[in-house]
């Protein structure tokens, strides 16, 4: 366990960062949602894994707690979690947690994955997301968390590296851009 203690501290003139929560999609949250899955669909990132415009919401939230249970999983998935955050009761992005690796998720995905939507950028909720994300991983029984990000995603590089990231390698499969993959124990 990584002996850093996270605190909230605020710098002197800058305003406070408000609180971030994780939760579960809800049936209220179809509208934002599907509004945050285009926007983030546009920067080539995919926010709501499985989701698909058309789907009914209802399906989609359910197949998201048959996952969560490790239920009916598609081919090259593992039991994880997703989880929308929020902040003063709007979506500001979301966390996929995997509590297993498999082949594609130990070279390229990792235990967490995370996203900001593009107009909450640069405000502090990336770092928190992860943070949280970490804590949820931690409690099911995963010690040591891969997390990984694009070569040329400096935030998202940061943010791994805020949270007590470790470089291991940079792996470049099928001439996709290359991954960083790093370790936070």
């Amino acid at each position: 366990m990584n002996a850093r203690v996270k605190q909230n501290v605020a710098v002197v003139g800058s305003p406070p960062v408000p609180a971030v929560r994780l939760r579960p999609p809800r049936d209220e949250d179809e509208a934002a949602f599907t509004t945050g899955h285009r926007a983030m669909g546009a920067e080539g990132f995919t926010f709501g894994l499985g989701y698909e415009p058309g789907k009914p919401w209802r399906t989609y939230l359910k197949e998201l707690e048959d996952h969560r249970h490790g239920r009916n999983l598609p081919a090259r998935h593992v039991p994880g979690t997703f989880l929308v955050a929020e902040v003063a009761g709007e979506i500001v992005g979301r966390t996929s947690i995997r509590f297993r690796l498999n082949d594609f998720l130990a070279e390229r995905g990792g235990h967490v994955g995370y996203g900001v939507l593009p107009q909450h950028r640069r405000r502090g909720y990336a770092t928190e997301i992860l943070w949280q994300s970490l804590i949820i991983v931690r409690a099911a029984g995963v010690d040591r968390v891969l997390v990984t990000c694009d070569e040329d995603n400096a935030g998202s590089r940061a943010v791994i590296e805020s949270c007590g990231g470790v470089l291991d390698s940079i792996v470049t499969v099928d001439g996709k851009p290359p991954v960083l993959r790093f370790w936070i124990d």
